[in-house]
């Protein structure tokens, strides 16, 4: 597993870099991954728009913030992701406040088809589900912990699609996802994390 680790943080990138990915791709009418199609270039297009809002508009709890002050370690918060993902759209600015306001936590990111073998030790119900949070000691590579690929209501929203789907249309269960995360500001995310930033904290 530490080689694995290894080798995906070689080809990390910050969540600067990524946005600058983001906006080039959409730029050009492209997406990460193998697969170039017309509905992962939109959702890569929707993608950046919706990311460049939230980088703007999001804030932190105050508990979280509080939360944020007593870690006393290092750690790398690594990143499986692809830009045409709509839920790493809206849980990629949360993990970017979070890193911005902590010397400790860095954020970094890797695509997950390029990072499969890292990606397959940390499924979903046995799926390649994204994004997908690692939290790694920064100075052992230990993981602490994983987190994604979404919050629990959403993610429970996502099942009941899956398990309806001749009778909802994906159209229609992104656009009530979608509003989901826009009444829930975020805040599910932070108290999901929070445990995370408990496993070094200080006493």
């Amino acid at each position: 597993m530490e080689k694995i680790i290894e080798k995906s943080l070689a080809k990390a990138i910050p969540y600067t870099a990524y946005r600058d990915l983001m906006i080039g791709l959409s730029e050009n009418g492209k997406t990460t991954g193998p697969n170039q199609t017309e509905s992962l270039v939109f959702y890569t297009k929707l993608n950046n728009q919706r990311m460049k809002r939230l980088d703007k508009s999001l804030e932190l709890k105050p508990d979280f913030n509080e939360a944020i002050r007593k870690i006393n370690c290092d750690l790398i918060w690594l990143v499986l992701t692809e830009s045409w993902c709509g839920d790493a759209a809206q849980i990629l600015p949360v993990l970017n406040k979070i890193a911005e306001a902590s010397p400790n936590i860095e954020l970094l990111t890797v695509l997950r088809d390029e990072n499969l073998p890292l990606m397959d030790n940390f499924l979903t119900n046995g799926g390649r589900s994204i994004p997908k949070v690692i939290i790694l000691d920064k100075e052992t590579l230990e993981v602490k912990g994983s987190w994604g690929p979404r919050p629990k209501p959403a993610q429970d929203m996502f099942t009941v699609y899956k398990l309806n789907k001749k009778k909802i249309l994906y159209q229609d269960f992104q656009a009530e996802l979608q509003k989901w995360y826009l009444k829930d500001k975020a805040e599910t995310i932070q108290d999901e994390l929070l445990p995370f930033l408990k496993v070094c904290e200080k006493k």
